[in-house]
């Protein structure tokens, strides 16, 4: 199948060229088209804050990228180039609150200069590590899709109706993408029927991204309100929901888009399968609980306007971007190094024990 799914790369939101980051803007898609360039930290912490890029894999790899060019502005400034670096690498991290992967991906760049040896060029070798960041994660995606399929298969051998949240395609990652990898690889099983994509509110990342992804490879897909998925579950047999993941803690537990944690509920209640799929590197083994996440809250304007235009009445405004789904509502954990089902404290401390599979 991997020959299948490389063939089938046809969308990129991350682009490293010549020492230059460009990223797809998201904010504008599916209408428009536009990649911006990015030649400091600065900016590449502003693109993740204002939603440029976004998708915990993604927000990591930019990450990384942003601090290879905190880096260089650093050294050709002169001076202690290492102090100078730790305000890019404050920016980088409070640029997203709850994402995982930026932390993970920042702490991997730390760790590689920190063994740099005396009188090596620091910049070749952090921009190599961001690169091996972006590679890995492409690499992840295309495990995590085959995994995704042969659990698909394992109980259910037909083309199916799925149901998935928010977008975790190729926008929001390396490569393939983590549960939309998982849809795009079943569809090329013949295991899909049709996907129906909640719309995702406030970003509307189900109907501008997810959508025309989908669309364009040819993978039969309705876009629905998001209120609509408990009445999808109950009349159109839906057997599985697969969403992706911004962190998952050490007991199983999974932050995601908001509106999550109600799809597991509903899910359950209607005996659909679900499903989470995301890089071990959205697992954070030094979290207890979903209770010990941060909950990015963001504008209630997101809330409270479209397209710079007030709709709703004088009111105020609650806009978490994420929720945290329990673990015993979860089917399945489905990484580069393995699938958890019926995930606990335990089974992950056992997947994480494991050798990457890629």
């Amino acid at each position: 199948m991997r020959e299948r799914l490389l063939a089938a790369e046809r969308v990129t939101a991350i682009d490293w060229r010549k020492g230059t980051l460009r990223l797809l803007d998201q904010r504008l898609l599916p209408l428009e088209e536009t990649w911006l360039s990015y030649e400091t930290a600065e900016g590449v912490a502003d693109a993740i804050r204002q939603m440029v890029v976004r998708g915990a894999p993604a927000i990591g790899i930019a990450a990384a990228y942003g601090l290879v060019l905190g880096l260089r502005a650093r050294v050709a400034a002169g001076g202690d180039w290492r102090a100078a670096l730790e305000d890019d690498f404050t920016v980088l991290a409070e640029s997203r609150p709850t994402a995982v992967n930026l932390f993970w991906a920042l702490n991997r760049m730390r760790d590689r200069l920190e063994r740099l040896k005396p009188g090596e060029d620091p910049l070749p070798l952090l921009e190599a590590e961001a690169v091996a960041i972006h590679e890995s994660d492409r690499e992840a995606n295309l495990t995590m899709a085959q995994l995704g399929v042969d659990l698909i298969r394992k109980h259910h051998g037909g083309p199916q109706k799925i149901l998935t949240h928010c977008n975790t395609g190729a926008l929001a990652t390396g490569g393939f993408g983590t549960a939309l990898g998982v849809l795009r690889a079943a569809h090329l099983e013949g295991l899909i029927e049709r996907v129906y994509a909640d719309e995702t509110r406030p970003w509307l990342q189900g109907a501008r991204l997810t959508a025309w992804e989908l669309a364009n490879e040819g993978v039969p897909v309705t876009l629905n309100v998001d209120a609509a998925a408990a009445h999808l579950m109950k009349t159109e047999s839906i057997t599985w929901v697969i969403v992706g993941a911004d962190r998952i803690t050490a007991n199983g537990d999974v932050a995601n888009k908001i509106g999550t944690y109600q799809l597991a509920v509903t899910a359950m209640h209607h005996g659909v399968r679900f499903m989470v799929v995301a890089p071990s590197s959205t697992i954070d083994m030094g979290l207890e609980s979903g209770e010990d996440i941060p909950i990015e809250e963001r504008d209630g304007r997101e809330l409270l306007e479209i397209g710079g235009k007030r709709v709703a009445a004088e009111v105020e405004a609650f806009n978490p971007v994420f929720d945290v789904t329990p673990a015993d509502l979860i089917d399945a954990i489905v990484t580069e190094r393995g699938v958890v089902e019926r995930p606990d404290t335990e089974r992950m401390a056992q997947l994480m024990s494991r050798k990457r599979l890629h």
